[in-house]
C-alpha cells in the first residue's frame, strides 16, 4: 500500500525542479549564476550583512558561500570589508557596480518569473503560498 503523501512529496519536487530550471536559464543570460543572483538580490539596498547572516539568509552553506562571494569579487560586484570592532569576520557589501547589477537583474527577474506565475489568479496564488507554508511548518 503506497501511503498517500508520496504523490505530494513527487509533485513537490517536480515543481521544485521546474521552477529551478525555468528560473536559472533566466539569471545565466543575466550573467551570473542563481547562487550569485541570490547574493546580489539579498545584498541589494542593504548596507552589506556579516557572511553568517548572509549564509542564513541565502540558505547557501559557508563553505559554498565563500566560493561564490570570491566569483562575485573578482567580477568587480562585491567587496569584504573588515569591521573594526570585530577584526575575525567580514562584512559582504555590493560595490557601486555590484548595486548596478541588482537595480538591472532583480526587476528583470521578476518580469521574467510573472510570466509564468502571472498566469495564475490571486485566489490561486494564495492557496499554494498558504499550502506551501502549512506543509513548512510539518517539519
Amino acid at each position: 500500500m503506497k501511503p498517500s503523501f508520496l504523490p505530494v512529496i513527487r509533485e513537490l519536487a517536480r515543481c521544485y525542479q521546474a521552477f529551478t530550471h525555468y528560473s536559472a536559464a533566466h539569471i545565466r543570460e543575466l550573467g551570473l549564476t542563481p547562487p550569485q543572483f541570490d547574493v546580489i538580490c539579498t545584498l541589494g539596498n542593504t548596507p552589506g550583512m556579516p557572511l553568517c547572516k548572509l549564509a542564513e539568509k541565502t540558505l547557501i552553506t559557508k563553505g559554498t558561500l565563500t566560493g561564490v562571494l570570491d566569483r562575485l569579487e573578482n567580477k568587480g560586484l562585491l567587496k569584504r570589508i573588515v569591521p573594526p570592532e570585530n577584526r575575525r569576520s567580514f562584512i559582504a557589501v555590493l560595490t557601486p557596480e555590484g548595486e548596478q547589477v541588482f537595480k538591472e537583474a532583480f526587476p528583470a527577474h521578476g518580469a521574467y518569473l510573472e510570466k509564468r506565475l502571472g498566469k495564475l489568479s490571486a485566489e490561486e496564488l494564495e492557496t499554494i503560498r498558504s499550502a506551501l507554508e502549512k506543509l513548512r511548518q510539518t517539519f
